[in-house]
């Protein structure tokens, strides 16, 4: 989990010089937090206009589609210590802009979120990845200390049910950065993906941003179905004690739960959504905690399947060819006799996540 887990015409310039500090690894010193203020106090200043959204698709006058912001988010953090984390993200980035191929007008928003030791390892990798990108982008680096101490109010009385261990560690808040993304990021980033570092893309990621159109009324996040019976495993007292429920089940009748190395995050419906934001209260977790006698370890990815289990409408689907994992632990720890239910996968591959270090299929 330390890999854990993108306008209109007259919003581009001002949204580029609100970030200039930043563009193309132009860090200069500046702290995510300085660079919002700024872009807010240059939004207050500009005429009035659309707010911005990588997913909503404005005409012009002409016809056509205005600028689209295409924000996607990778944590990179503790690289400096781990060959294979670089080496992961190093294949990640090359997979995506190999497949890369983005409308005229677009421009590809890469947000990472680092620490210092990890932070030049991290401009780095994307400073050789990007050269030569045939699209506008621009990299907005996150101090991952700031944002923790963001989150930590926010996901403090959670993370005890979805965390490793007995206590509640303020590091750890980072795993739940896209269960309160909504309330870090500023407003005018409407929309986001937040994906793993040890990704393999086969398709346009342009192709991902798409789904956001797919959503139902309602739904405020886009994931895809955990492919191992983890959870069945996690649920065993509820289901012991509801012998005919489907919580934990394979698909495609059954909900085996979900698997956050790719996340669709339309965090301006999550802002707007009055459910969901009950849900983050520690009344509300302790309540869905005790009804499914829940304990877990794998921070964000707990919560929402939790969630999920209770409330569907939440949440998109997404396909199993745009996050199939990889990772068969569990058929060699107690479940080879249904694992095959929940590790299979039909249609060509979008995006392969090799998760617990499997392998990754070679282009």
């Amino acid at each position: 989990m330390g890999w854990a887990r993108s306008q209109p015409c007259a919003l581009a310039l001002a949204a580029a010089v609100a970030v200039c500090a930043f563009y193309y690894l132009g860090g200069g010193g500046e702290t995510f937090s300085s660079a919002t203020r700024r872009l807010r106090a240059t939004r207050a200043a500009a005429p009035p206009a659309t707010p911005p959204g990588p997913a909503r698709r404005e005409r012009t006058a002409a016809g056509g589609e205005a600028d689209r912001a295409l924000h996607l988010l990778m944590m990179f953090t503790k690289a400096e210590r781990s060959p294979a984390l670089r080496s992961k993200g190093q294949a990640a980035l090359r997979s995506l802009l190999r497949h890369g191929r983005l409308r005229r007008g677009d421009a590809l928003h890469l947000h990472l979120v680092t620490d210092s030791a990890s932070r030049d390892i991290g401009e780095g990798l994307l400073r050789d990845a990007l050269r030569g990108a045939a699209f506008r982008h621009q990299v907005i680096i996150h101090d991952v200390s700031e944002l923790t101490e963001k989150l930590f109010p926010i996901v403090e009385a959670m993370q005890k049910h979805f965390s490793a261990g007995s206590g509640t560690y303020y590091s750890d808040s980072i795993f739940f950065l896209s269960v309160a993304m909504h309330r870090i990021m500023p407003k005018e980033i409407t929309q986001i993906i937040q994906v793993d570092l040890d990704l393999q893309y086969k398709a346009n990621i342009r192709d991902l941003f798409e789904e956001f159109d797919n959503f139902q009324e309602g739904a405020v996040i886009g994931i895809a179905r955990e492919m191992q019976p983890v959870y069945r495993h996690t649920f065993w007292q509820y289901r012991r004690e509801n012998p005919q429920t489907r919580v934990g089940e394979p698909p495609p009748d059954g909900l085996p739960g979900f698997n956050s190395g790719v996340l669709l995050l339309n965090l301006e419906a999550m802002r707007r959504s009055k459910l969901y934001n009950q849900l983050l209260e520690p009344s509300m977790v302790q309540k869905l905690t005790e009804k499914y006698h829940f304990k877990g370890h794998l921070g964000d990815q707990d919560f929402f399947t939790m969630v999920g289990m209770e409330h569907p409408e939440l949440f998109h689907v997404l396909d199993c060819t745009w996050n199939r994992q990889l990772c068969t632990w569990w058929k060699d720890h107690g479940y080879s006799d249904v694992f095959d239910q929940y590790f299979r996968c039909e249609g060509e591959v979008k995006i392969y996540h090799g998760n617990c270090n499997t392998p990754i299929p070679e282009d």
